[in-house]
């Protein structure tokens, strides 16, 4: 068996496109003209990352424009400032609240008041056993006044024991009324009987 085999045929001759009617004739000096499909790929991929620069960018811009419009609706705390503190121009200066007391009433003219009561009867009720004190008020002012006079019930030793009151209506210059100063509670027998206040408010 021989190892001849035979020779392979010629190359044969491709055939050239002819060149459109009215075009120039190629350049000797220019490129190769690339395969119809490799262009088509080429302008796909250009149309592909074009777009998507396109999107990115918009998104950036609305993310942009969101986080802007957030932080103007965020208020921010006002800087602490070292200037001097000055008060308001339309804070009005402080006035004190004027007060309000008791209006004081007016006392009657002339000599002590204790001068003008006079006990005339102290006694201890024998029922039920409460002290008691008669009075004898007799104006002594120039003017017409009332009386309030405290009474104070003392025993042997001369512990307070119980107190009373007496009061007068308006008691004319010169007049005299009579009173009782009514004790509460139970006392011993010989209980005593003292003037501890008299007021006289003048009418």
């Amino acid at each position: 068996m021989s190892d001849y085999f035979p020779p392979p045929p010629p190359e044969q001759p491709q055939p050239e496109h002819p060149a459109p009617v009215g075009a120039s004739p190629p350049s000797p000096w220019a490129a190769p003209a690339a395969p119809p499909g490799k262009q088509r790929t080429g302008l796909i991929v250009t149309l592909a990352v074009g777009g998507g620069l396109v999107v990115a960018g918009a998104m950036v811009a609305l993310v942009y424009s969101l986080m802007d419009s957030v932080s103007d609706s965020i208020a921010l705390p006002p800087e602490r400032s070292d200037a001097p503190y000055s008060e308001p121009y339309d804070e009005k200066p402080y006035e004190e609240e004027p007060s309000y007391e008791e209006p004081v009433e007016p006392v009657a003219p002339g000599p002590a008041a204790e001068g003008d009561v006079t006990i005339t009867k102290c006694t201890r009720d024998s029922l039920i056993g409460w002290p008691h004190a008669d009075l004898r008020i007799v104006n002594r002012s120039g003017s017409p006044a009332a009386y309030i006079v405290s009474i104070t019930f003392v025993n042997a030793d001369g512990a307070v024991v119980s107190d009373g009151v007496a009061t007068t209506e308006e008691v004319a210059p010169g007049a005299s009324v009579k009173v009782r100063a009514q004790g509460s509670g139970e006392v011993a027998a010989g209980t005593r009987c003292k003037i501890a206040e008299v007021d006289r408010h003048a009418l």
